[in-house]
């Protein structure tokens, strides 16, 4: 008899498709399968059919999810491959992440045709950005320039900054890595001047809770240092409630059994900054983040839109 296929819900942008078959191609190892076994569905969601507005404006994060995770509510895939810093701060009920792929890099990428840095930018230069996180740092770090909205994928993002919509933007280090586009990075921001984004540089894979096979068969591919640091950030965004509306950067790392971690909020205009670090073991990573969470929630107060 044969076997089902095993299907792998994403999205259908080229980055979206290269991680789901990363996910294919680990799976295929790890458990000796067949190209022929694994089928990649394409799903396009509200996110990507919306994107004229800022998604703020029209719901969140939520819209790059939801029609993939309603199909693995419906048992019309198996499992969905997703880039985890576009990820709610909590999943519905019965679904989880059940493996996390080893971390790309997790700094922000400076792209520009006219600077080589953030400094170099001429005053009142346009910046592009979708991502309020961005544009509350460099508003913090560079108060005269004029930050404008800039959706779209990787590819429409270039193509913007081409066309001199804007003199600059800043994308994910791991996504153009992931794409062979590394040498459209004119510099990588350090950590300490752009803290990165919750989960940046992960691929989570989402099942239904209740799928005992398929959590078994991606079992292999977590990665255990990923998983714990990814899970002490986003304990941080969920005690924050943090959503796209919320300026909120995290980013943790395991060492020899310890977590480090700094995680911030920031008002949008980049005026406050309300910043924490913690410091423990792995087994401590999830209360770490929400006791993080907890402290910039109280200090900011009112001056944190969530």
């Amino acid at each position: 008899m044969q076997m089902p296929k095993l299907k792998i819900g994403t999205r259908g942008s080229p980055l979206a498709l290269y991680q789901a078959n990363e996910t294919r191609d680990r799976l295929m190892a790890a458990h000796g399968l067949a190209a022929a076994d694994i089928e990649i569905v394409v799903i396009t969601t509200t996110g990507d059919r919306v994107r004229d507005r800022p998604l703020s404006e029209i719901g969140g994060k939520g819209l790059f999810t939801k029609e993939i995770e309603e199909a693995l509510f419906a048992g019309e895939i198996q499992l969905a491959v997703h880039s985890m810093k576009d990820m709610p701060a909590r999943l519905p009920d019965g679904l989880v992440i059940a493996a996390l792929l080893p971390r790309e890099d997790v700094r922000d990428a400076f792209l520009s045709p006219v600077a080589a840095s953030i400094d170099a930018l001429a005053r009142g230069a346009t910046v592009g950005s979708s991502s309020v996180r961005r544009a509350a740092q460099l508003k913090r770090l560079r108060p005269d320039l004029d930050v404008i909205q800039f959706r779209g994928n990787v590819e429409t993002r270039l193509r913007k900054l081409d066309e001199g919509v804007a003199q600059a933007t800043f994308l994910a280090a791991a996504g153009l890595r992931r794409l062979g586009l590394a040498d459209k990075i004119t510099a990588l921001v350090p950590t300490e001047v752009m803290l990165p984004a919750v989960a940046q540089g992960c691929i989570g894979i989402e099942t239904r809770e209740d799928d005992t096979s398929t959590r078994e068969l991606l079992a292999p591919l977590n990665h255990h240092a990923s998983a714990v640091a990814v899970e002490c950030e986003r304990a941080f965004l969920a005690a924050l409630d943090g959503s796209c509306r919320t300026p909120l950067a995290g980013h943790a790392t395991l060492v020899n059994d310890r977590v480090r971690f700094r995680g911030h909020a920031l008002t949008h205009d980049g005026a406050h900054c309300f910043e924490t670090t913690r410091e423990g073991s792995a087994a401590d990573a999830r209360r770490m983040g929400r006791e993080a969470g907890e402290q910039v929630k109280a200090e900011g107060g009112s001056l944190i839109a969530f």
